[in-house]
């Protein structure tokens, strides 16, 4: 099974100012995160707007995805969802166009029972040969993945390789190391907020999955990359950088035009700032603000 490490953004899904998913875009968004040293692609998480868009756009933008990256780094194809029949369709579909591995985040508005959480990542990891990654997110499934629940999966699920932990709790993600990895060794344990990646690889993970990366990959993959290289100085002067960006995410709720317009100022990629409603429109204001944010860091 393939290991996944690194700095790996959720990238933006692309979109014309009609809501058409724009394949030269996310080829172009590609291209620049490329270049900027990121370890892999993650399309289709929260930032990549899923939960917006019906199945068969979900699968034309993993399709553009791929695409995009044209197989220089790893990709990953976001396919959770509350119907398990759906989730299945998309692991496949996320297989059969070349994709390097799934994220699957557990059911949200339903709480479900242990049997029924286990049926459903079995049913997903068994219809597919992929690597599949678990996308632990509480604030916004209501359930939390625990190391427990986590450590069930993963003895019933070989191919089951990781763990994105969207969790601002650094024992939550320390006891995740600390369960997984000794029955797992190659097991990847990926922080899912900005401000958690330096600790995250100091108790012994493997690297970040976070939006920030879209603007600013440069300081994520500056950290993981000096940490490697025993420089901790240089990692914790990009740290106290980096842990300034979530800041801006509260600008806007859902955050997802704030960080396409964050990327349009930052890396001068031609991309539009259209997101899938209900997120609207930045207002004039708004823009304002996200400008004098991005410049009051030195990412612009």
């Amino acid at each position: 099974m393939k290991k996944f490490c690194g700095c790996i953004p959720p990238v933006s899904s692309t979109f014309t100012q009609d809501g058409k998913i724009d394949h030269e875009a996310a080829k172009r968004l590609a291209d620049y995160l490329i270049a900027h040293g990121v370890h892999g692609l993650f399309y289709l998480g929260t930032g990549g707007e899923f939960s917006q868009m019906s199945k068969a756009e979900r699968m034309e933008m993993a399709e553009a995805g791929v695409a995009a990256a044209a197989g220089r780094v790893p990709v990953l194809i976001g396919v959770g969802s509350p119907n398990t029949r759906e989730a299945v369709e998309l692991a496949k579909h996320a297989e059969a166009i070349g994709a390097d591995g799934i994220v699957v985040i557990n059911p949200y508005y339903w709480k479900v029972s242990a049997v029924n959480l286990d049926a459903y990542y079995h049913a997903i990891c068994s219809a597919v040969k992929l690597p599949v990654l678990i996308y632990n997110f509480p604030d916004l499934t209501g359930q939390d993945m625990n190391a427990e629940v986590v450590k069930r999966l993963v003895l019933a699920n070989p191919n089951i390789v990781g763990i994105k932990e969207t969790i601002d709790n650094v024992g939550h993600i320390r006891s995740m190391i600390n369960t997984i990895k000794p029955i797992r060794p190659e097991f990847s344990v990926l922080a899912g907020y900005d401000d958690h990646l330096l600790n995250t690889l100091e108790l012994g993970g493997d690297g970040s999955i976070t939006a920030s990366m879209n603007f600013a990959p440069e300081l994520s993959v500056g950290i993981y990359e000096a940490f490697q290289k025993g420089d901790y100085q240089k990692a914790v002067e990009l740290d106290k950088k980096l842990v300034q960006l979530p800041a801006l995410y509260g600008l806007e709720v859902p955050f997802m035009s704030v960080i396409k317009y964050a990327t349009v100022l930052a890396t001068g990629v031609d991309m539009t700032t259209y997101s899938l409603p209900p997120v609207r429109p930045l207002t004039e204001e708004t823009k304002e603000a996200v400008k004098a944010f991005l410049a009051a860091k030195g990412v612009i």
